[in-house]
């Protein structure tokens, strides 16, 4: 098994469109790049302990690519907006990929480059590509809360992106 870490906006629907890739084996929203140990769904909200919203993906290399993990969080949401995805605005809904060691950095900033060199996007990637740090698991009631409530088809702020 592996580990991959991606922040793109509210953690709900991007926690379903990792959760529904094979060889994804599991995955789990929380909190990280903050400076607050243990924050709580209100303090991350509040922008002042420097958490984004993310979601951890445990995989299966043997399954599924990094590179192919990569290509599901260009999908997901507007790498292009900085501190937001559609409606929702702050520092916590930032694009970030957050890379647990060497070959993780270079396949993730191979991958901004060349998205951003393809035209894919209108203006260009603001996605941040940073260090893995602590990952505090969210609340119990944010854990696969599209899958909870029958909803695959809308996201937070995005309405039909998903």
């Amino acid at each position: 098994m592996a580990v991959a870490t991606f922040a793109a906006g509210c953690f709900w629907g991007v926690e379903e469109s990792f959760r529904r890739t094979p060889g994804v084996v599991s995955t789990m929203v929380g909190y990280t790049g903050g400076n607050r140990p243990d924050p709580t769904y209100e303090q991350v909200c509040s922008g002042e302990t420097g958490h984004a919203e993310a979601v951890r993906v445990d995989y299966d290399p043997e399954k599924i690519s990094y590179e192919d993990l990569l290509e599901v969080f260009w999908k997901a949401h507007d790498p292009t907006q900085k501190d937001r995805q559609g409606f929702d605005v702050g520092s916590q809904y930032r694009s970030a990929v957050f890379v647990h060691d060497d070959m993780q950095r270079e396949k993730a900033e191979a991958s901004l480059r060349q998205n951003d060199d393809s035209g894919r996007f209108p203006r260009p990637i603001i996605t941040e590509i940073t260090e893995a740090g602590a990952f505090y698991p969210a609340e119990d009631y944010h854990q696969q809360y599209m899958a909870k409530r029958g909803r695959g088809t809308a996201v937070c702020g995005m309405p039909g992106r998903w």
